[in-house]
């Protein structure tokens, strides 16, 4: 009983993270799901694979429905033996989004559980963590497997520093566990940040090892760290080998062309250029919203309340009471170096000064690394503004370069700082009362000092914001008064957030000294402190993500609504593709309904995004015609959507007359400027040598080729002709997993038009089909299977172990 009663605490704090993640999200206990746009734009992509899992049992691995076909790997595909997903789901075993947010909660226990910190210290850590504002907003806006993959990183970190600690056994299947379940969130972005701070951590540990010369312990921990990474990646493996095998035909790799599709020379060989790696790029004054929520605005749409400077001039231009309120709820205060935020990043004023207090107090030199890490964090996210750190990265450190948004590498940051802020409360209870005064009145001083410089360098900004002209020269006569009461309000926001913020570091100083003085008990001094630094995030983030988030399931489930336009459409039940000129092939909304040639997703299929940007962008209808676009959706003058149906559209197959072979990417792409796509093919004779021996075909009139069945992963067509005939398929080329037979008998395709497949077919009646089996799904599954095996007997033999171990030691 003695022995079970050590988990107490630890269950009533789990209990707690349920009671707080359900109590945060509570609609979701009437059945309601937050609206998430991003997801919305998943479902979208998603729905082909979706309905056919459904309707056959089987899963595709090929939509259809985007960008002119793709495999669906980083589309939710589910994958033979993938048993770490199903204990992912275990855990997460809360309605969405409360069971991000409990993970957020457990993980971060963990790691402070890890530090010696005690239950209740640990319980307040944890969702001071949970609750900082860009781990809340995330999840309002869709992104999930970014919340998701940052929600495991403080459990592997924990791994990692118990194995430094020579906890070998716990230590390596934590990192085991942990590094598995990271690795399946499946954000490889969040992931690779979390990897640069580990290796700030184990330099860490490694100057102190070669310091003390334990040359034997770094060859115990390196083999530790070794079994632990081959295995989480091995129980990964399907999705890692299927995800690297499809990122060298993304966006997110190197691009073949030369030159721009204005014609000029191309700078870099990198898909992604500069100044989209660095588009949202923190301003270096703006990361004072760490400690500030609204120092900078807030977001692009903020309710700045009736008692406001805003609200104040909409009423004096006239509009009533509830127009003026209705009008202050969505103000574009923001102001800072962003394009578009929806939240500012704030990780909490009192954890600020907790951190603080930790670099005077706390007399553990792990400290530095974390300190380390928010460092570099902070640094890294400053992007085109911190130009010689950015582009030392971008240019030499191995893969930076293939993710945007640096300005989201501040997740490191926003682990480290709770982590200090919960080091230096648990270290200041433990000090001498001389210590403890000491420090408190320096990190009190260091954190406010801030505050007060920042509230004198007000003078120093105009609190113009990046869309001020447009709203100038949208209002007209009005927009010079607008603008200036919208400085006003940012100015207001400015001023209030410090002093909000100064209020706040005060409180908790404040209590920490009647502490100090015997005035409050531990117990007491903790929760109120815990109370007002994880109240503050709290009310911070109602304000973005709150009850008015949530609709009904079915409005999550289902969101979007067919068109008049998508409803004639689809009334033509043959197979044939859809382009939408609104959606400038960046929306999801067309590929819920139809097979389209746009689609929304980070890693685009590269050669469809330069098909795009270098011939549709530029009107070119015979791309259109040879992607089998049937209809055009555009706007009428009432901004309605209408279909224009394409008549000269190719067809699913055709045979052509000539073959027109170039030697590079840069003139296959230049000759569909004015190629008759449906008499002629063009051919890269480098890449494809010898495939195509002649140059033109006989093509008779009563030659055909028609689909006659079609799914994701398989097509079907037959074939007639009296000659033997180049036949180009209206189907996206993708070297990887198609197998192509004529009649039963495997035959080579390839590609033609820079992204179409083509295949020589030999006269007379034939049957030609594709199917979809991908090679790497197969061995990704059977390494899968025997990874997790290997893992489950490591588990059971350190359990086993350990308690022999502790059966040996006497009472």
């Amino acid at each position: 009983m003695k022995n079970l009663s050590k988990f107490y605490p630890h269950v009533l704090a789990i209990l707690g993270f349920v009671l707080i993640s359900l109590l945060y999200f509570h609609p979701v206990l009437q059945g309601k799901k937050v609206f998430q746009s991003d997801i919305a734009q998943y479902i979208g992509m998603a729905k082909e694979q979706t309905d056919f899992r459904k309707t056959t049992g089987q899963e595709p691995y090929w939509t259809d429905s985007a960008f002119g076909g793709m495999p669906t790997y980083q589309l939710g595909a589910n994958y033979p033996n993938n048993f770490i997903k199903q204990l992912d789901s275990v855990i997460r075993f809360l309605p969405r989004p409360a069971d991000y947010l409990f993970l957020y909660f457990l993980g971060f226990y963990i790691l402070l559980r890890v530090f010696r910190v005690d239950s209740l210290k640990a319980f307040f850590g944890a969702l001071a963590f949970g609750f900082s504002t860009y781990l809340i907003i995330i999840l309002g806006v869709g992104h999930n497997a970014k919340a998701h993959a940052i929600a495991y990183m403080p459990m592997v970190v924990a791994g990692v520093i118990l194995v430094f600690r020579k906890r070998y056994l716990a230590g390596g299947i934590l990192t085991m566990l942990a590094a598995a379940l990271e690795i399946n969130a499946n954000h490889f972005q969040m992931t690779y940040y979390l990897l640069l701070f580990l290796l700030v951590i184990g330099i860490y540990y490694l100057v102190q090892y070669i310091k003390n010369k334990e040359y034997k312990d770094l060859g115990i921990i390196a083999a530790t760290f070794a079994i632990a990474g081959i295995l989480s990646i091995g129980v990964n493996a399907t999705n890692l080998m299927a995800t690297s095998e499809y990122a060298k035909y993304s966006t997110r790799s190197d691009s073949e062309l030369t030159f721009n599709p204005d014609g000029s020379k191309k700078e870099s060989s990198n898909a992604m250029s500069y100044d989209y790696i660095t588009e949202y790029s923190y301003g270096i004054a703006e990361s004072f919203n760490l400690i500030a929520p609204r120092l900078f605005g807030g977001s692009n749409h903020e309710n700045v309340g009736e008692n406001s400077p805003m609200y104040e001039f909409i009423s004096n231009q006239g509009a009533s009471p509830s127009q003026a309120k209705d009008f202050v709820s969505s103000v574009p205060t923001y102001w800072g170096a962003q394009p578009i935020v929806a939240a500012p990043a704030y990780i909490g004023a009192i954890v600020f000064f907790l951190a603080v207090l930790a670099l005077f107090v706390d007399n553990r030199k792990i400290k530095y690394a974390f300190l380390a890490g928010a460092l570099m964090s902070l640094f890294l996210s400053w992007g085109k503004y911190f130009p010689a750190l950015t582009n030392f990265f971008i240019d030499y450190v191995p893969m930076y370069n293939k993710f945007r948004a640096v300005s989201s590498i501040q997740v490191i940051l926003e682990l480290c700082m709770p982590v200090l802020a919960v080091l230096g409360l648990q270290s200041f209870f433990k000090a001498e009362e001389k210590e403890r005064w000491n420090a408190l009145w320096k990190s009190g001083a260091t954190a406010l000092g801030v505050v007060v410089i920042l509230l004198f360098a007000k003078g120093m900004f105009d609190f113009t914001g990046g869309s001020d002209s447009m709203y100038l020269k949208a209002y007209g006569e009005m927009g010079p008064p607008f603008i200036d009461a919208l400085k006003e309000q940012r100015a207001a926001m400015y001023v209030s957030d410090l002093l909000r913020s100064g209020v706040l570091i005060l409180l908790a100083a404040a209590i920490l000294w009647l502490f100090s003085k015997n005035k409050l008990s531990q117990v007491t001094a903790v929760v109120l402190v815990g109370v007002l630094m994880v109240g503050d995030l709290f009310f911070v983030d109602k304000n973005y993500v709150n009850s008015d988030s949530f609709v009904s399931a079915r409005q999550a489930d289902v969101p979007f609504e067919a068109t008049p336009a998508d409803e004639q459409i689809l009334k033509d039940t043959t197979h044939y593709r859809v382009f939408e000129v609104e959606g400038n092939m960046s929306s999801a909304r067309t590929s819920y309904f139809h097979s389209s040639i746009g689609g929304y997703h980070a890693a685009k299929p590269r050669k469809m995004q330069q098909l795009f940007d270098y011939q549709i962008a530029k009107n070119n209808i015979g791309v259109l015609n040879m992607l089998n676009v049937k209809y055009i959706i555009q706007k009428d003058d009432q901004g309605q959507d209408i279909p224009l149906k394409n008549a000269e559209a190719n067809g699913n197959a055709w045979f052509v007359s000539d073959v027109k072979k170039v030697d590079t990417p840069d003139a296959e792409m230049k000759a569909l400027d004015k190629l008759d796509t449906k008499k002629t093919a063009v051919l890269n004779q480098k890449e494809f040598v010898g495939v195509v021996k002649e140059n033109t075909f006989v093509t008779d009139s009563t030659a055909t080729i028609k689909l006659t069945q079609y799914e994701p992963n398989y097509l079907k067509y037959t074939a007639n002709n009296p000659n033997k005939g180049l036949a180009v398929f209206s189907e996206v080329y993708y070297p990887k997993g198609w197998k192509a037979t004529i009649d039963g008998k495997e035959v080579p395709h390839f590609a033609v038009n820079y992204v179409l497949r083509a295949m020589e077919v030999p006269a007379g009646k034939h049957t030609i089909e594709f199917k979809f089996e991908p090679e790497v799904i197969k061995k990704g599954s059977m390494i899968s299977l025997i990874s997790f095996i290997v893992m489950l007997a490591l588990i059971i033999a350190g359990i086993y172990f350990d308690n022999k171990k502790k059966q040996q030691i006497p009472s």
